[in-house]
C-alpha cells in the first residue's frame, strides 16, 4: 500500500482528445515542455494555441491545433511506424501507442478491414497526433499514477465525417466502449468523440464515482463548441493524493444462477476466468432453486470496466441464459507480498495490516508445495507459519 497520484476525469459533457489535453495544461502540465517534445515528432505544418477563458462562467484552458500545410491520411502501420522512430519519452510512447492500437481495433471492427489497413481520416490527421500523445506526456510529466472516470453521456442524433453521415454515438465509440459504464442523454450533439473514448478506455484504471483522495488540484478541459442544452463543455480533472492497496475498492459483480449444468466444469471454467485481465475472485456457491430444484450461484467479481471478457466467457462455457452485474464498495486491508522463512522451508505469505496489528497469511500453493516435498501434514506447514512472527517478512523485491 503507498501514496498514489490519481486523476479523476468527471466526464458531465463527455471526452474528446482536445479537452482531455487542455485539462492536464490547466492542472500545470508545461506549455513549454509539451511543445518541445511534441516537436520530436517530425510533423511539418501545424502550431498548437493555447487559450485559457470561461465556458458557463467557470474558467478553462482550451487547445487548438491549426494546420497551415495539408495532411496526409495515415494508416495504423504509418502511424505505429511514425511513433516507434520517435525519440519521445519511452512511457508516453507505449501509452500513445496502445491509445492508438485500441482505436485501430475498433475501426477495422466496424469497417471491416485489416487492423493494420486502418485508415483514420480525422484521427490520422496532425491534430488528432498531437492529442493522443500529448495526452501520454501530460500524464507522465503530472506523474499520475492511476486515472478513475465516470460514466459516459452517449447521445442520440446524427454526426457528418469523413465516412458519411453516421448515428451518435459514433459506431468506433460504441465498439470502443465495450463493458464500460454509460448513460443516455437527451442531447443531439456529440460528446464523447472516438479519440476521446479510446483514451478513456485504455488509460483508465476504473470506471465509477469519485475516489477516496486529498485533494490537490482541480482543472477544466474546454471543448471547441456550445452545447445546445446549455451544459458547459468542460472536462473536469479532480486531482489528488490517495492510500491505496494493490487491488481496487470498487468492484463489477457478476453472477448467474445453473441449475442445468454440471459443476465437474467449474475448475476448468475457473482457471479461464482467473487468465482474463481484470478478473479478481470466482465462486461457485450450492443453492435450492424454483421447483426444488438443486442449482448453483456462479459469481466473479472484477476490476469496473474489465467484466466483458468475463461475460462472454460465462456464456461460452456454462449454461447460462444471462447475466446479473452490479458495482459495490469493498474495504481491503493494506498488504505486502513477500516470504517467511520455517523449519520446512520458505513460503510466499501476505503481509496484512488489519485494526489489531500486522499479521501473516501463507499462501495455499506454496504450503501445498511444502507439504509434498517434505511429506509433513499440510497442517504443520501452516502451524510453522503463524509462529512467525511479522518482523520475520521479506518483501518480495
Amino acid at each position: 500500500m503507498a501514496d498514489s497520484r490519481t486523476l479523476y476525469l468527471d466526464c458531465f459533457a463527455g471526452i474528446s482528445g482536445d479537452m482531455f489535453l487542455g485539462l492536464l495544461l490547466d492542472l500545470g502540465c508545461s506549455v513549454d515542455l509539451l511543445r518541445d517534445n511534441l516537436a520530436l515528432l517530425g510533423l511539418a505544418g501545424w502550431n498548437l494555441t493555447v487559450r485559457r477563458d470561461q465556458a458557463g462562467f467557470i474558467a478553462a484552458t482550451g487547445i487548438t491545433v491549426e494546420v497551415t500545410d495539408p495532411q496526409p491520411q495515415r494508416t495504423w502501420r504509418e502511424i505505429r511506424e511514425l511513433l516507434s522512430s520517435t525519440a519521445l519519452p519511452e512511457k508516453a510512447m507505449n501509452r500513445a501507442l496502445a491509445v492508438f492500437s485500441r482505436l485501430a481495433e475498433a475501426e477495422a471492427r466496424v469497417h471491416g478491414c485489416p487492423v493494420a489497413e486502418v485508415h483514420f481520416h480525422e484521427v490520422g490527421a496532425v491534430d488528432s497526433l498531437i492529442d493522443i500523445v500529448g495526452v501520454a506526456l501530460g500524464l507522465d510529466f503530472l506523474a499520475v499514477d492511476q486515472i478513475i472516470c465516470s460514466p459516459l453521456p452517449m447521445p442520440r442524433g446524427q454526426i457528418n465525417c469523413a465516412h458519411g453521415l453516421l448515428p451518435l454515438p459514433a459506431p468506433a465509440v460504441c465498439e470502443l466502449l465495450k463493458g464500460t459504464p454509460v448513460y443516455g442523454v437527451a442531447l443531439e450533439q456529440e460528446l464523447v468523440t472516438p479519440t476521446g473514448a479510446a483514451l478513456a478506455r485504455q488509460l483508465a484504471n476504473g470506471f465509477g464515482a469519485l475516489p477516496a483522495m486529498v485533494v490537490e488540484g482541480v482543472g477544466y478541459g474546454r471543448g471547441s463548441r456550445e452545447l445546445k442544452d446549455g451544459r458547459p463543455n468542460l472536462l473536469r480533472g479532480i486531482m489528488g493524493r490517495s492510500r491505496l492497496a494493490a487491488e481496487t475498492t470498487e468492484v463489477e459483480v457478476i453472477s448467474c444462477n445453473l441449475d442445468d449444468w454440471s459443476p465437474e466444469g467449474f475448475p476448468f471454467l475457473s482457471e479461464k476466468l482467473f487468465s482474463v485481465a481484470g478478473v479478481l475472485d470466482v465462486t461457485l456457491t450450492p443453492i435450492q432453486m424454483k421447483k426444488g430444484r438443486p442449482g448453483f450461484l456462479l459469481q466473479v467479481i472484477c476490476r469496473p470496466g474489465e467484466g466483458w471478457e468475463a461475460q462472454r466467457l460465462i456464456l461460452t462455457e456454462t449454461t447460462a441464459l444471462g447475466l446479473r452485474y452490479h458495482r459495490e464498495e469493498r474495504w481491503v486491508l493494506p498488504r505486502r507480498l513477500g516470504s517467511v522463512a520455517t523449519p520446512a522451508g520458505r513460503v510466499r505469505v501476505k503481509l496484512a495490516e488489519t485494526p489489531n496489528g500486522p499479521r501473516l497469511y501463507p499462501e495455499y500453493e506454496d504450503c501445498r508445495r511444502l507439504a509434498l516435498e517434505t511429506g509433513r501434514p499440510l497442517k504443520e506447514i501452516y502451524a510453522a507459519v503463524n509462529r512467525c512472527r511479522p518482523e520475520y517478512f521479506e518483501e518480495e523485491k
